[in-house]
Order: structure tokens, then sequence, then C-alpha cells
């Protein structure tokens, strides 16, 4: 019976052992049936002993088949239907009541399976009903049968065995509400992880094929003109073919890592394959590992940005301890700089995880684009 609590995952089909255990400990209860069993057993008439082990048999069977289906709609975390648990109750007192000529006074006993079943099944008020109804049972049917002594034992047992119901289906039920919290957890890690791999392919492949078709378009327009320049364009667009690939496998494997210093370096390719005059830095800060990858994503979103939506002639990259700065000379992304796209969007992500600042839009003076991330000084910028 006080298995109802034990850990269970519902995403997990219940184990053959499991529900034999769930069975037995379910069953083993019913050894206090043994009173009203050893009355019935001693009736002098055939016809009494065999109606009353009969109905005891059949009342530990519907004890057995109702907990287990209870418990199994628990675990499941789906209601109890009233109806069919008053129907259950039902069926309980009236194996118990039909037992009476076999049993005699102490039919009382399943008045104590009864109350703990009503407990497990039924909503409080409705259970604490059923407790009361049983446990004033003993007392007045001692009253008004000749030869009923009056059970104290079965009074004190029926409320002891609803106490005891009550807290295994209070911690049932937050057992079930664990769960689900669990459960919960389970599908947000999930979706978290999709998030962060879309986000990831998105940066990867948007900038890798911005530059990538940029490069063609040039190519194009050298095959004429300067053949030999158009082969080393050729040659460079492989060559960030198959980097992308690489970065897709490593995003996949969660091994891919970006670095300020590797991006810089295609930021710079990138930029001069679109005609766009690059304003680097020659040496960047020597920063921790988690603003070093942040700031390569902010190169990396802000150069593709130049790059496929600005039409700018000249972008200048600056970079300290604390900030990276991308600006251009051009018109910018269309519509509301602020809006999010998925580019800004995974950068906003990454960088509220160390409490940075995204700044896009028009700069002071209004002329170009600007992409600004900028991190708390908290005096590990400078360390090595």
């Amino acid at each position: 019976m006080f298995t109802v609590g034990l850990p269970h995952q519902p995403s997990q089909p219940v184990s053959r052992r499991w529900r034999i255990t769930g069975w037995l400990l379910a069953a083993v209860w019913l050894f206090f049936l043994n009173i009203p069993l050893l009355t019935a057993l001693h009736q002098p008439e055939v016809w009494r002993r065999v109606l009353g082990a009969v109905t005891l048999v059949a009342f530990g069977v519907l004890y057995v088949r109702v907990f287990e289906w209870a418990r199994g709609r628990r675990q499941a975390h789906r209601t109890i239907p009233r109806g069919r648990a008053w129907t259950a109750l039902a069926a309980l007192l009236a194996l118990g009541l039909a037992g009476i000529p076999g049993t005699e006074g102490d039919w009382l006993t399943t008045l104590v399976f009864v109350a703990a079943a009503a407990v497990f099944l039924l909503p409080l008020w409705e259970s604490l009903l059923v407790v009361v109804l049983a446990a004033l049972t003993p007392p007045v049917t001692a009253a008004l049968v000749p030869g009923w002594e009056a059970e104290g034992t079965v009074v004190f047992a029926v409320v002891l065995a609803s106490f005891a119901m009550f807290g295994v289906s209070r911690l049932a039920q937050r057992n079930a509400e664990l769960q689900g919290a669990q459960q919960e957890i389970r599908r947000l890690a999930v979706a978290e992880e999709r998030a962060r791999t879309a986000r990831d392919l998105h940066d990867i492949l948007g900038h890798s094929l911005t530059v990538v078709a940029v490069k063609a378009e040039l190519a194009g327009r050298l095959l004429e003109l300067d053949p030999a320049r158009a082969a080393t364009e050729v040659a460079d667009i492989e060559r960030l073919a198959r980097q992308a690939l690489a970065d897709v496998r490593g995003t996949v494997g969660a091994y891919r890592g970006v670095s300020l210093a590797t991006e810089l370096a295609g930021a710079r390719s990138a930029l001069a394959a679109a005609g766009v005059a690059a304003d680097l830095p020659e040496t960047v800060p020597s920063l921790p590992a988690e603003r070093d990858e942040l700031f390569g994503w902010t190169v990396r979103e802000g150069v593709t940005n130049v790059v496929r939506h600005s039409g700018a002639r000249r972008c200048e990259i600056r970079i300290d301890p604390t900030a990276v700065e991308i600006r251009d000379d051009g018109r910018g992304p269309a519509g509301d700089p602020d809006a999010a796209g998925h580019g800004l969007v995974g950068l906003r992500e990454r960088a509220r995880r160390l409490d940075a600042t995204v700044t896009v839009g028009r700069p002071r003076d209004g002329r170009g684009f600007l992409l600004r991330v900028t991190l708390p000084d908290d005096g590990r910028g400078t360390t090595g």
C-alpha cells in the first residue's frame, strides 16, 4: 500500500517486477482480514462458511484491483473519476455486508479497507465523510444489534489507516507533481538545445554562405578580366565551403568553438571580397574564453550584416577588453534597426549569459550603422 509514493518515471514503462511488487505490497495488508475469515471458517453451517470465505476473497481481490487501478492513474498523472471511485467503494461495502452471515460482527474489519480506499480515491471532504461514517459504524451497530460487541480496535484501525493513507496519497500527489516538473525541465532542456543548435547553424551558415555568395559574384566578374584572380577567389570559395561544413559538423557534435582572432581574419577576407575597405585591429586583447567567444560571434554577425545588407564602402571594428564595436558607413538593415533578426536574437542570447549589453542602430552622428556589445568591467578583461 505504501508504494504509491515510490519514484517513477512516467515516460518509461513500468517493469514487470515493479508491477508484481505493487500487487504484493497492496495484498499484504489483507492479512488483517484473517479475523473475519477465521470466524467464517468456524461457522457450523456449510453455507455460512462458504459465503463468508467467498465474500472475503472477493473483497480482497477487488480491493487490490481498485488500489492498483488508482495507483496506475496517479502514476500516469490522470485524475480518478469520482463516479468510478464511488462505485468501487460501494462494491467493497456491499461485499463486506454480504458476508455478515458468515463473518458476523467481524465484518466490521472490512470498514478499515473501505475508509483507506476512500482516502486514496476521493477528494478530501468526501473521503472525510466516509471515514467518519466508517468510524461510527462499530459503536452504532454494537448498540443496535444484540450480541455484537463494540469494536474499539476497529474504530482505532479505521482512523489510523485513514491517516496513513492520507499521508500516502499526499506523498503520491507531490511525487506526481515532482515528476511533472522533471518532465517539464526535460522538455525545456530539449527545446533550449534545439534553439541553440538552430541559432548556431544560422550564425555559421549565414556568415559563411554570405561570404561564399559575395566571392562567387566577384569571381564571376573576374573570369574575363583577371582569370588568375578569379581562380584565387574560387579556391577561397572552396575553402570557405569546407570550413562551413566542418563548422556544421562541429555544431552537431557540440565541439565547435569560435575565437575572436579567427573571426577577425575571416572578416578581413569577407570585407575585401565585398569591396568594403576594412579598418580592423592588428592585435586583440587577451580575454577570458567566454568573452573571446562572445566577441568572435559579434564580429561574425556584424560583418555578415555589413556584407549582406549595408551597401557600405567602409567598415571599422574596434575592440577593447570590455567591448567590441562594428561600424560602417552604409544604410544598415532595412526596416527597424532594433528588430530581432535571427542573428541578433542569437547574439543577444549569448550576451545575456555574460550580462552584456547589445546595441544596434545608427551612431550618434547619424551616419552608417553600429553594432556594439558591451560587458560589465569586472577586472577580468585583461587577464592572460
